[in-house]
């Protein structure tokens, strides 16, 4: 069963695209009107099928692939600025890994799915000033060390230069990035991928599905099989968290800012806090 406030979160983001694409009233009207029937058939599906149903939808009736199309683009253009001024002082700094993950984490903040607006550079500082609420960050570096193959589940564009960045700091010689198979929000897709050279870095693949999380019962089987095969895998942000926590698998490292106080009572941790969490 969806918690009620994620319903209140979904209609919020549909409002604002209302307004971006000045969306007229009888299409409002079909939306809401699939919105409505859509939320009263919830326990049919997580949070994350929900979105992607009301996504798709949405799309449909206002005749647009892609809503966040500008915004990602504009999303990879600021990373990739900050990346240039970023690396040299990761590549300097005493501690490179930890410099490098919590720059990582804090990409995590550019979500148009949970916020209309962010601030990156504030959230860099915040950050570098601020203990994780759950650090389990020892361990992500020992594991990473040992492992022979990793899969590092993407998350947002714009974002995942931050994870480029994390990835050639750790200078591992097998990593598989994995991207959403389908235009979701504002979350990465393989041309995102693209646009950031992220495949001089790493593998990347598609899970093969377009929802904004990962959702095993519904990758491709291409997916499946790296997954399977990962000693380690790497998750960023909510949506995934959303997807693979009930996994119990100790392969998996979430790595986020919590947005929302659902998600921050599960974990029982402040709304906004930085996490590296392992179920191990």
């Amino acid at each position: 069963m969806v918690d009620n406030r994620c319903e209140e979160c979904f209609l919020r983001t549909y409002k604002r695209l209302f307004e971006k694409f000045n969306v007229g009233e009888s299409q409002q009207r079909a939306f809401l009107t699939f919105f409505n029937f859509t939320m009263e058939q919830q326990s049919k599906n997580c949070s994350p099928e929900i979105q992607r149903n009301l996504n798709r939808t949405f799309c449909h009736i206002i005749g647009v692939n892609d809503p966040f199309a500008k915004e990602k683009e504009d999303n990879n253009r600021i990373a990739l600025d900050l990346y240039r001024i970023w690396k040299p002082r990761v590549l300097e700094s005493e501690n490179p890994f930890e410099l490098a993950l919590r720059l990582a984490i804090a990409g995590n903040i550019m979500d148009y799915g949970a916020n209309n607006t962010f601030d990156i550079e504030q959230t860099i500082v915040k950050v570098m000033n601020t203990d994780f609420a759950i650090d389990h960050s020892k361990l992500l570096r020992q594991r990473i060390l040992d492992a022979k193959r990793i899969l590092y589940l993407g998350d947002n564009a714009g974002e995942i230069v931050f994870d480029r960045l994390l990835i050639e700091t750790i200078m591992h010689n097998d990593v598989m990035f994995a991207v959403k198979g389908g235009s979701i929000l504002n979350d990465a897709t393989m041309q995102d991928a693209v646009d950031i050279d992220l495949q001089n870095v790493a593998d990347v693949i598609s899970n093969g599905f377009d929802a904004p999380s990962t959702l095993l019962n519904r990758c491709s089987d291409e997916f499946l099989d790296v997954y399977k095969s990962a000693d380690l895998i790497i998750s960023k942000g909510q949506g995934n968290l959303e997807g693979l926590m009930d996994e119990n698998d100790d392969r998996i490292f979430f790595l986020l800012m919590v947005k929302c106080d659902v998600i921050a009572e599960r974990l029982r941790v402040r709304k906004g806090s930085f996490i590296v969490h392992s179920t191990n």
